[in-house]
């Protein structure tokens, strides 16, 4: 993303600008009466079809998962799933490493453009905020698939919100919910007596202890969320965050965000001239002893990094005073994937207890479960109940005050902001 936020714009064409082409597709698809979704007249699809013949024409079907491939626990996790799809389903399920969703957006929108409405390379995509609104806005979805999956039901949806709105925007039916995040900071306790507990003491303890703290290149999603988190503290009225950012002064809404970081850059890792370039750099820096305190985005990654030795055992986890940025993250299925039947069974594999409870694991991921334990049997509640005391993993209280992301707009304007104000350094 280069394109500098500079004009207040509706938020689709705001994103797409940022793809290539894509201003010009969205005139084209709209002058081509191309918008209208295709689930709406098609009586074939999946979509509209009993689960047991899902399942069956899912059986032998190649299902093209593009998901990001930047953490090896992850890709180990996603092993898994395959084999388990191909062994219950007869399903090839492939996973499409990506750096940022940003191109899978994109690869779905040039194929839109170019006519192709049902054999896209793309069944499924990890995905969740702006990405997803940029899909929503344009028409690039298969439809409403989430409610179908018999295992949607164990996220008690109708109970929990945060299962149908993504950043804001409501899902409504599709994106299905694979896993929950919050942002969480982590220390060298035997380092770190005190460690900051909002963002402006985390200003005044780089001051105190500079080279010990950064954050990831944006627009990585840590890099990011951590832009996003200082907004929210340093902001006169986080409300205007939760309207579209054409609506509010943003040039103003900003501005102490770039006063805040003005001071920070220069007691940062390396007086802030470079950063890591992914929340697992800065984990590794962190293992390596360089710095004394970071964050991720999953609460217990800290933990299962201590377990997997690539953290030392001094490590502790916290939030700030307040509460973190919290989400859900999801996946969806493009309009015109090929494979759509294989999809929707691999997305309701993924929200079953057994694969939730493997996911939430330390040795596997550590990714929080989406599922209600109300709605689970005894069996499958002690599952998905972390039973080990490691010191490093936060307790489930810790994290019940959740701030709510900005609108997908904000995050967009954030990140083209801060690459014309710092990405040439």
């Amino acid at each position: 993303m280069t394109t500098p936020f500079s004009c207040r714009r509706p938020f689709a064409d705001l994103r797409l600008t940022w793809l290539p082409g894509g201003a010009f597709v969205l005139t084209a698809l709209a002058a081509l009466g191309l918008g209208s979704p295709a689930w709406a007249q098609d009586t074939s699809t999946p979509l509209n079809q009993p689960w047991q013949e899902i399942e069956q024409q899912a059986r032998g079907q190649t299902v093209y998962f593009n998901a990001w491939g930047g953490d090896p626990n992850v890709n180990g996790y996603l092993d898994w799933v395959a084999g388990e799809l191909e062994q219950r389903h007869d399903i090839d399920l492939v996973h499409v490493k990506l750096d940022d969703t940003a191109a899978a957006v994109s690869r779905v929108l040039a194929e839109k453009s170019a006519g192709n409405l049902d054999e896209g390379a793309i069944d499924l995509i990890w995905i969740n905020g702006e990405n997803f609104a940029a899909m929503k806005a344009n028409d690039l979805l298969l439809g409403p698939f989430a409610q179908r999956l018999p295992n949607f039901a164990l996220t008690s949806p109708d109970a929990n919100p945060e299962m149908t709105t993504d950043f804001t925007v409501p899902t409504e039916g599709f994106e299905s919910p694979w896993g929950k995040a919050q942002l969480t900071f982590y220390y060298d306790s035997e380092r770190v007596e005190a460690p900051p507990t909002s963002m402006t003491e985390l200003l005044d303890w780089t001051e105190q202890h500079p080279g010990r703290f950064t954050y990831p290149l944006v627009p990585d999603f840590h890099g990011s969320t951590f832009l996003k988190q200082a907004l929210i503290a340093l902001i006169d009225d986080p409300a205007v965050l939760a309207r579209p950012v054409g609506e509010a002064d943003a040039e103003a809404a900003m501005a102490p965000l770039w006063d805040y970081l003005d001071a920070l850059h220069p007691h940062l890792w390396r007086q802030g001239r470079d950063f890591p370039a992914s929340g697992p750099a800065l984990r590794s820096l962190m293992g390596d002893g360089e710095l004394s305190l970071a964050f991720t985005f999953n609460p217990a990654e800290p933990a299962a990094a201590v377990n997997n030795y690539q953290l030392p055992p001094s490590i502790r986890s916290y939030v700030l005073d307040g509460g973190t940025i919290g989400n859900v993250h999801f996946v969806t299925i493009p309009f015109n994937a090929s494979h759509q039947a294989g999809a929707m069974v691999t997305a309701n594999f993924l929200l079953s207890p057994e694969a939730q409870a493997r996911k939430q694991q330390l040795d596997v991921w550590g990714d929080p479960s989406v599922l209600d334990l109300a709605r689970l049997n005894e069996a499958e509640r002690q599952a998905l109940t972390p039973m080990d005391d490691q010191p490093a993993r936060l307790a489930p209280q810790a994290l019940q005050q959740t701030l709510p992301e900005p609108h997908p707009s904000w995050m967009e304007a954030v990140e083209a902001a801060w690459l014309e104000r710092y990405g040439s350094r």
